[in-house]
């Protein structure tokens, strides 16, 4: 029916009053001007401008959809920009999957950075272990992924984004509780609530070499997935637990997290990972983002 460009030579004519001035805001002629208008009105069927040898007057059809044609050139200008918006990343939308335990601490300080300094970009948050994880990556439907080793290095590209610290979680009562800070080896024949050998394999095989390099052989007693658990069990006497950091923002009432007295210090690592052919436009500014204010600082 219409032309963008019809539009904004009518607009600035309604404005002006005078094709002359209209013409010299819009770079143009004023013979190719008076040429979009009448194509214009041609168009909708109906005169929007009364001209004489003397002035220019809009016709109440011209005030009725001068209102109209500014609302449409905004909503044009608006939708150009957001599509350039989206084509850099400062728009869109992510999905970033994260293990149970990366929602402790870490990820809510990403989310909160992320809205702050990238408002455009909606972050969809999905719990998922890590394998969950990498088989939702390789179906496209996580962009980004938060998972534990191990993982195929061939099929994602992948940066440390966090490095925490074991805690050894005891009941208030319980003898290490008090003294010296424990160390691995006070774990020999100790009732120890262990993390699954399958769903939590990251943990269970950096507990079980610490426990083999000190010497010691706890009596596992339970094997469990989330630390939330582990920490209620511990907090009802069952035994003891080895978990990350992070679980410091959890609260148990009968639990105390200890750190552990070591000459190397053992860390539990946590990596961004994602998927090296992924088009999503948002997800570089992403990363780029959250690695510049996360990364850790080596050893």
């Amino acid at each position: 029916m219409f032309e963008l460009s019809q539009l904004r030579c009518f607009v600035t004519v309604a404005e002006e009053l005078h094709f002359g001035r209209a013409a010299a805001r819009l770079n143009m002629t004023q013979p190719p001007l008076s040429r979009q208008v009448q194509l214009l009105e041609h168009g909708l069927g109906i005169l929007l401008l009364e001209r004489t040898s003397r002035a220019v007057r809009l016709t109440p059809a011209g005030r009725a959809f001068l209102a109209e044609a500014r609302r449409i050139l905004v909503l044009a200008e608006g939708a150009a920009l957001a599509a350039r918006r989206v084509a850099r990343g400062e728009l869109g939308s992510l999905a970033l999957g994260c293990t149970a335990a990366a929602s402790y601490s870490l990820v809510p300080r990403l989310l909160a950075f992320t809205a702050a300094s990238l408002p455009g970009i909606d972050v969809v948050l999905k719990e998922m272990v890590t394998a969950q994880q990498m088989e939702a990556l390789a179906a496209g439907r996580l962009d980004l992924g938060l998972v534990r080793e191990p993982f195929d290095p061939r099929a994602v590209a992948a940066v440390c984004i966090q490095r925490e610290r074991l805690l050894l979680a005891v009941p208030r009562d319980h003898a290490l509780a008090n003294g010296p800070e424990p160390s691995v080896a006070d774990l020999d024949r100790q009732p120890l609530i262990m993390w699954s050998p399958v769903e939590a394999r990251y943990f269970y095989d950096l507990i079980t070499g610490l426990c083999a390099a000190a010497g010691a052989v706890p009596a596992h007693v339970q094997y469990i997935t989330q630390t939330h658990t582990m920490l209620a069990l511990v907090g009802a006497g069952l035994g003891l637990a080895l978990v990350p950091e992070a679980a410091q923002s959890l609260h148990f009432d009968r639990v105390l997290l200890r750190p552990l007295r070591s000459r190397r210090q053992a860390r539990a690592e946590l990596h961004l990972v994602w998927r090296r052919d992924n088009t999503n436009p948002a997800l570089s500014l992403f990363r780029d983002a959250v690695l510049a204010e996360f990364r850790p600082a080596p050893d």
